[in-house]
C-alpha cells in the first residue's frame, strides 16, 4: 500500500508550527479570515501525488516510492487564535479555499461544539461535492489546466482535522474521518 502523509506539530511555548508534507494532504494556517501559511502540494505529475510506498513482493523499481526525506518540512510563527485545518485531498480536491474561509467564517466561537459543527460541515460539504457530476471542483479546475475536460467532484478519503492555536491548557483538536 501506499499514503501520504502530513505531519503538524506546534511548539506552544515558542509558538512556532512546524510540518513535514507529503504528497497531496495538507493544511492551512487561517487567521482572521485570511490564510497566512499552506502546504503546497506535492506530485510528480496530475493526480499521482508523493507518498510513502511499500511495493509488493518482485514490484520493487516499478511504483512509485518516495521517502520521508523528499517532504516538505516548514516552520511558521502562529499566533493564539489562528485556526489550523489540516485534512487529505478529498477536502482540498473537492472544496475551494474560498468555500472553506466561508465555512470557517460561520465558526461563532472557539468551544468544541462550535469547532466540531465547522469540522463536520466542511466533511459533509466535500463529500456532497465528490459525488455531485455537475461541480466544478478543484481537482475538475486542476484537470482541464492539463488538458482533461472534467466536470464533478472526486469521491475520495476525506478527513479533517481543525485546530485552535490556544494558551497552554486549552486543548481544542477536532476531527471528522470519514472514508467515501
Amino acid at each position: 500500500g501506499s499514503s501520504t502523509a502530513c505531519i503538524v506539530v506546534l511548539d506552544r511555548k515558542s509558538q512556532m508550527l512546524h510540518s513535514a508534507n507529503l504528497g497531496d494532504s495538507g493544511f492551512l494556517v487561517i487567521r482572521q479570515g485570511s490564510v497566512v501559511h499552506q502546504s503546497s502540494e506535492m506530485q510528480h505529475y496530475f493526480n499521482t501525488p508523493y507518498q510513502l510506498a511499500i511495493p509488493p513482493p518482485g514490484q520493487a523499481g516499478t511504483v512509485i516510492e518516495d521517502s520521508l526525506d523528499e517532504a516538505e518540512s516548514t516552520s511558521f510563527s502562529v499566533e493564539l487564535g489562528d485556526l489550523i485545518v489540516l485534512a487529505t485531498d478529498g477536502l482540498f480536491d473537492n472544496v475551494s479555499t474560498e468555500q472553506i474561509l466561508k465555512e470557517l467564517s460561520q465558526l461563532e466561537d472557539h468551544s468544541t461544539e462550535s469547532i466540531q459543527h465547522i469540522t463536520d460541515s466542511l466533511a459533509n460539504l466535500a463529500r456532497a461535492h465528490s459525488f455531485d457530476p455537475h461541480y466544478v471542483s478543484p481537482f475538475a479546475k486542476q484537470a482541464r489546466c492539463e488538458g482533461i475536460n472534467i466536470t464533478g467532484g472526486k469521491p475520495d478519503d476525506i478527513t479533517v482535522l481543525i485546530a485552535v492555536v490556544s494558551e497552554m491548557g486549552e486543548d481544542l483538536a477536532l476531527e471528522n474521518n470519514g472514508d467515501v
